[in-house]
């Protein structure tokens, strides 16, 4: 499967492109591009696809994608209603590692940041301090020219090179075979199992969706994702149980039903097995830590 490869533009006047986003289909698909992307999400939710990384994000998240790597933010059905209470907003900037020359990464005094961009290309969760640094320069960015925008990429890049820890998003041993001719199927399949993981869905019907047989579907799947499809759609209901979890609008065993789990015991097992922690473990730590 190859992700639909995107071309950023910049424009004539810039070296690198910041865009401020408000709508939730833009580059809405499995897509990559040779340019690193930093995202910051202001308003608006759903399920982020990095690599082989499954989970939900929302407002406040930020991440920072390698140059080729496959992704994809599906926003939830709500942000899709034109609902004026509902909205989206993120900050988006595209760069390639090089824009500033071919040399500029040598210089003994960016070191970080070139251990950095080597980084990025596992994804990369920035949190904390360092986000809310962050999001400050890139709202600063989208209203200045000239050298001051390099800089201030620069000292967010820096800020985010200094930072510890590093919160990686995909496994060490993903990779991706730029070789592939399919451009639309692994996409498909994410977005029929997102919108349809609360209920079961039956091989037939997602190798249908695939465009291939039953009987190749699964190893097609694992071997384009690393995983089965069991248990992708285990992290998607585990991701949206995170979700419900950081609203505590529901208690823990109403939204082990609605997160699309039969019993309470396989939600639990389940979601330990997929974050570390018990459900109650993990929404107590999200409280102490958002």
């Amino acid at each position: 499967m190859k992700p639909l490869l995107l071309k950023v533009s910049s424009g004539p006047a810039h070296s690198f492109s910041v865009r401020h986003d408000v709508l939730p289909d833009i580059n809405n698909r499995w897509h990559c591009h040779p340019e690193l992307e930093l995202i910051y999400f202001k308003k608006g939710g759903g399920t982020q696809f990095i690599g082989d990384s499954i989970k939900q994000f929302k407002a406040g998240d930020m991440t920072l994608v390698g140059s080729n790597l496959p992704h994809y933010w599906r926003f939830d059905d709500a942000y899709f209603y034109h609902d004026e209470n509902i909205k989206v907003e993120m900050i988006v900037v595209h760069f390639c590692e090089n824009f500033w020359g071919d040399q500029f990464l040598q210089l003994p005094e960016n070191k970080l940041i070139k251990v950095l961009l080597e980084r990025s290309k596992r994804g990369l969760q920035i949190t904390g301090s360092t986000k809310e640094k962050v999001a400050d320069l890139l709202a600063s960015m989208l209203n200045t020219d000239g050298a001051d925008r390099i800089i201030m990429l620069l000292k967010a890049l820096n800020t985010v090179a200094i930072s510890t820890p590093v919160n990686y998003l995909t496994s060490i041993g993903f990779k991706y075979d730029h070789n592939e001719s399919e451009n639309d199927r692994l996409n498909n399949i994410y977005e029929y199992s997102v919108r349809n993981f609360r209920k079961k869905i039956y091989l037939d019907e997602i190798a249908e969706i695939a465009g291939v047989s039953s009987n190749s579907f699964c190893r097609y799947f694992k071997s384009k994702t690393r995983k089965t499809y069991s248990q992708f759609i285990i992290e998607i209901k585990v991701g949206y149980a995170c979700k419900l979890l950081i609203e505590n609008k529901l208690n823990i065993k109403q939204l082990c039903y609605d997160s699309g789990f039969n019993n309470f015991s396989t939600f639990h097992k389940h979601f330990k097995q997929v974050t570390g922690k018990s459900p109650l473990m993990y929404q107590k730590e999200f409280t102490k830590n958002p």
